[in-house]
């Protein structure tokens, strides 16, 4: 095999749960081979170097093999190297939920805290 869809070969790599989300993440611009932005219908090779904007990170990995078949998590890091520099591993740990974080079982917010709220959303 020397060549597959791209769109194929990341959803058999684990880094989209669906075929549909790995065309579309292409249609939007967001997968890359070097520095040109592709297609679904573009064609993987041995070697590529690809990269995949899922905000906030861009993920970076290369074909070590290509195959058109889903595979099973274990066996990915025989297909693929994961490039991902380590500048982008922080933004991965980082979540902002927009909402402020109150304690488990500490009740309704009180009248105070409720305005404080509304007038946090409300700007």
């Amino acid at each position: 095999m020397d060549e597959v869809r791209i769109d194929k070969w990341l959803w058999a790599m684990r880094i989209f749960k669906t075929r549909s989300q790995a065309a579309e993440a292409c249609k939007k611009g967001r997968v890359s081979i070097g520095v040109q932005s592709v297609k679904a219908s573009h064609a993987v090779h041995i070697g590529d170097i690809i990269k995949v904007r899922k905000s906030p990170v861009t993920y970076t990995y290369k074909a070590l093999q290509l195959t058109e078949n889903r595979l099973g998590a274990k066996l990915t890091p025989d297909y693929v190297l994961d490039m991902t520099p380590p500048e982008e591993i922080p933004a991965m740990n980082t979540q902002y939920t927009g909402m402020p974080q109150r304690e488990r079982g500490a009740g309704r917010p009180t009248k105070k805290e409720r305005r404080d709220l509304d007038d946090f959303f409300n700007m």
